[in-house]
């Protein structure tokens, strides 16, 4: 309830008041204040479990469904040589495609890193380490 009057005045004899809010969290109305104010930046969802690991042998490893609006990284470390690829499915993994950019492969790794390799728009898209390790054992992980 306002806490100040307000006088009415004619010919109307009444005043239109309206308040804004938003969902609280909760599925009630918090009204817009200092300290509750409108949500005005889309936020990520939840960060998903980070695919962790590693290998001493080829294998694929995955499924990594990344939220929207964050970007993904890619820590490799480890003692090895090799090859390490990012693949992306849309299709629950039956099948898996390489990241490209401009028609050329990108996210191809062949020694330690940690850097953004992707931000995914949509949903229900995977992401999959097809790993190649020549030698050594590498550790990677894959998060947001």
């Amino acid at each position: 309830m306002p806490s100040k009057t307000y006088p009415i005045e004619a010919p109307g004899g009444f005043a239109p008041v309206f308040a804004l809010g938003s969902d609280d969290g909760s599925g009630q109305l918090a009204l817009v204040s200092h300290g509750a104010p409108l949500p005005t930046v889309a936020l990520a969802p939840a960060a998903p479990a980070p695919l962790n690991g590693s290998a001493s042998n080829a294998k694929v490893a995955g499924p990594f469904a990344p939220t929207p609006l964050a970007p993904v990284f890619l820590t490799l470390t480890g003692e090895w040589t090799g090859t390490v690829r990012i693949l992306r499915s849309i299709d629950g993994g039956a099948t898996r495609h390489p990241l490209t950019i401009a028609g050329s492969e990108w996210a191809v790794f062949h020694g330690n890193a940690c850097e953004p390799v992707w931000q995914e728009g949509e949903s229900g898209a995977q992401l999959y380490l097809d790993i190649a390790p020549t030698s050594g054992t590498l550790t990677y992980r894959i998060a947001q």
